[in-house]
């Protein structure tokens, strides 16, 4: 599948879309509009990609809505060459945007149909830096902590106190939190025990699962 003047033309009037509804970034905004979406959607979603809506990806999981990868992308708050872990690769859609904006990127998936996935379409586009593992996101990766950022991309039931660990003092974590709709929560870490929590409004995510399924 090619990335087509139609396709970057839909990609470019999308992102002035969500640059109408929020100030973002303009980090964000640029990185996104690299990211060529329709690519890691199922065959067949491609009219669908520049819509502002998640998708199905397949494991009964979605592409988060361009809307809500802009946000949380954005409340990080991370500047290039910063460490940052994300829970929950999908198809690696938030993965590639957190390439383009410089990262240096540590993702986990749960499901093994997901991050074999997510492999083969970051290699496609020849995006080789992200760092992929297959694995329990609720354990995060004590081995290359700490972090700057943790951005978590399905709904917990409460703030996992393992993960809070894995940020460096001065580092964010990006949250939804909730059950059947979810708070995204932005935990700013700012001493060896104290952490300030701000809401950003409501969101709706798939749950985040311990362990993993193959």
């Amino acid at each position: 599948m090619l990335d087509t003047l139609q396709h970057k033309g839909r990609r470019k009037q999308l992102l002035q879309q969500l640059s109408k509804k929020y100030n973002f970034d303009n980090r964000v905004i640029e990185a996104m509009n690299r990211v060529p979406r329709h690519m890691f959607l199922e065959y067949g979603l491609d009219h669908l990609a520049y819509m502002d809506k998640p998708l199905p990806i397949g494991a009964r999981q979605t592409i988060s809505q361009p809307y809500t990868v802009a946000m949380q992308s954005h409340l990080l708050g991370l500047n290039k060459y910063d460490k940052v872990l994300e829970i929950g690769t999908g198809c690696a859609y938030q993965t590639a945007v957190l390439v383009e904006m410089g990262l240096r990127v540590f993702s986990i998936e749960r499901q093994r149909s997901l991050y074999l996935l997510s492999q083969k379409n970051l290699a496609r586009l020849e995006y080789d830096s992200p760092v992929l593992f297959y694995g329990d996101g609720f354990a995060g990766l004590p081995q290359f902590a700490p972090f700057k950022g943790i951005l978590i991309t399905c709904g917990a039931p409460e703030i996992p106190q393992t993960l809070l660990k894995q940020l460096t003092i001065g580092g964010r974590m990006v949250i939804p939190v909730g059950t059947e709709v979810q708070t995204m929560v932005v935990v700013e870490r700012v001493g060896e025990n104290d952490f300030v929590k701000t809401e950003h409004g409501d969101y709706k995510f798939v749950p985040m699962l311990e362990g993993v399924e193959g």
